[in-house]
């Protein structure tokens, strides 16, 4: 379900954030052991879990966008698009996390190449390994921020309902 006030939005931003937070931390463990491949395995089955996760939390699922009225919906799926993210109301698959790694490229390679290096590579691999993870989190957190924040804004007031009292009516109410 979607955020209700800009107020819930915002503590939904803290709560994820707080949530990659974790995940980096657990990403950088994986960084430190000495062993060639296992960071980006662990990169990789954290972020599956992690991106779903955070889209559950602002109400931007699969399912929870296709129970959506259809004007909110195209609102969500266009903000999505405009941002450039695609994983956002999407199911998320190792395809398209290795897509997004691969857009860090640069950072992934460096810290493999620094593992080879005793202690203080391993120091150097946690360490990016800790903000690639921190940075491909807390972009999507923001992603899903905006689409969210769009479509509470693009949601149409609930009706008034106003009920008029003529005199005869508190004449009959009366004891």
């Amino acid at each position: 379900m979607l955020p209700r006030t800009l107020e819930e939005l915002d503590a939904l931003r803290d709560e994820c954030k707080a949530m990659v937070t974790k995940r980096a931390g657990l990403s950088a463990g994986a960084a430190v052991l000495p062993i060639p491949g296992l960071d980006l395995g662990a990169d990789v089955a954290l972020l599956i879990e992690l991106i779903p996760a955070i889209n559950q939390k602002f109400g931007l699922s699969p399912q929870q966008i296709e129970g959506l009225d259809p004007k909110i919906k195209r609102v969500i799926l266009i903000g999505a698009t405009s941002l450039g993210n695609n994983l956002i109301g999407k199911w998320v698959t190792q395809q398209l996390i290795m897509q997004m790694l691969q857009r860090i490229g640069i950072r992934v390679a460096s810290k493999t190449a620094a593992k080879f290096v005793p202690l203080l590579g391993q120091a150097l691999a946690a360490s990016i390994s800790f903000g690639a993870m921190k940075l491909l989190g807390n972009a999507h957190v923001e992603d899903c921020y905006k689409v969210a924040r769009q479509a509470l804004l693009a949601r149409e007031p609930e009706p008034v309902r106003v009920i008029e009292v003529t005199p005869e009516m508190v004449e009959v109410a009366r004891p």
